[in-house]
């Protein structure tokens, strides 16, 4: 499972024009889901995006997280996080769940969410949708299941 977090002073996702999710202060989760992903992998993201440190203190320093400024999480499923670009030009989607799978999986990340985090929106799943952010900063941040898997000096 991947996700790109970017935190963002306000963010909101549309549908044919009609806004379906949107938060103030907080992330913004582009969230991919990639075959042979479990529950397993929601709970550890889940986990570890809702306690990350990435907003600032009182010294201006990233030690407070997304309950500690009251933030708000908005979630959008995006498939092309799992494209393998290796060979060609043309991006290969192979490695993205299958659909009912992906979507029970962004649907459990999210439910995971709110268990942790009082504000959860999200896009709507499988939809063309347009993303509107300010990122703050920016911070952006790259996170996938196998790699927090791994020890940290490999």
């Amino acid at each position: 499972m991947r996700a790109l977090l970017q935190r963002v002073t306000h963010a909101s996702v549309s549908v044919e024009n009609k806004i379906v999710g949107e938060i103030a202060d907080g992330l913004l989760i582009l969230l991919g889901v990639t075959a042979g992903d479990t529950d397993a992998e929601c709970e550890m993201l889940a986990e570890k995006i809702c306690k990350l440190r990435m907003f600032a203190d009182e010294n201006d320093k990233t030690n407070c997280s997304l309950n500690d400024i009251g933030g708000g999480l908005l979630i959008v499923s995006q498939f092309t996080l799992c494209a393998d670009c290796r060979k060609g030009t043309r991006p290969s989607f192979s490695n993205a769940a299958p659909p009912d799978e992906a979507k029970r999986l962004y649907e459990l990340f999210a439910d995971l969410c709110r268990q942790r985090v009082a504000q959860v929106e999200m896009g709507e799943f499988g939809a063309h949708m347009q993303v509107d952010l300010c990122n703050q900063g920016p911070f952006t941040i790259w996170l996938d299941t196998d790699t927090l898997k791994k020890p940290r000096n490999q």
